[in-house]
């Protein structure tokens, strides 16, 4: 059956001529974008009760925008001012470049990890003797916590915010030809929101292994899969999905 309309389980990508726009231009497909699921602050005394004094540390691991944007608004209400000395460790160069927004770049102690956490951990290793903090949401990657034990550094994980499942009954009577998630996470709104969903004509694009476990458990036909070698990336994935079937 041709594509005509495909739903992304994330919020609309904000830079001018993204890869979805350049799938929507060529192939004439309607794409609408719609978070599944969604990040929502901790209270600061909730971090209090998890017995976080962030006087007590020398260095932050920050994994993602949400830990920068949390971690600094957790700071003001608990009117912690960061000193200056604070180390910051950045998974990825997105991370580390949106943390310009609230540090001065230059006078500040940052180290960049190159994508991956795993990545990152060799630069923690060097510094073994800071006190780390990582602000996370409440659910984290097992390989997270693994790899900072296996070094052997002092680290202390606050969960600053949750992931938290959309409301997603406007679409109960809209139907699209493909459904695209990202994470585990998005597949559980879809059966929390649609407890009868039935997926019959409709495709189901997932990207990575933990996604793909997830769609499967819950009785999902994966028609789309990325990355591959051969589809680094979702709209890659996309794209000759369609072209196949749009002949």
């Amino acid at each position: 059956m041709k594509v005509k309309t495909i739903l992304v389980s994330q919020p609309e990508p904000k830079v001018e001529n993204s890869p979805y726009s350049r799938l929507i231009e060529k192939e004439k497909v309607k794409v609408d974008f719609v978070p599944f699921i969604h990040v929502e602050g901790v209270e600061a005394k909730n971090v209090r009760q998890q017995k976080i004094d962030l006087n007590n540390f020398t260095a932050i691991i920050l994994t993602s925008r949400n830990s920068v944007d949390h971690f600094f608004r957790i700071a003001d209400e608990m009117r912690f001012k960061v000193p200056d000395s604070m180390k910051y460790f950045c998974q990825s160069e997105a991370v580390a470049y949106y943390l310009q927004k609230y540090v001065v770049y230059r006078k500040r102690k940052i180290y960049v990890g190159k994508r991956t956490f795993n990545e990152l951990i060799p630069l923690v290793k060097k510094y073994k003797d800071e006190k780390f903090l990582l602000p996370s949401s409440d659910s984290l990657k097992p390989v997270v916590p693994e790899l900072l034990d296996g070094i052997g550094v002092n680290w202390t994980r606050g969960i600053f915010y949750k992931t938290v499942i959309s409301d997603l009954s406007d679409l109960r009577n809209v139907y699209y030809d493909i459904l695209v998630f990202f994470s585990p996470s998005g597949i559980e709104s879809l059966m929390k929101n649609f407890p009868d969903f039935e997926q019959n004509d409709t495709r189901i694009a997932v990207f990575g292994n933990s996604t793909v476990k997830a769609a499967t458990s819950a009785g999902l036909r994966i028609d789309i899969q990325a990355p591959t070698p051969e589809t680094p990336s979702m709209t890659m994935a996309l794209q000759k999905y369609i072209t196949s079937v749009n002949k």
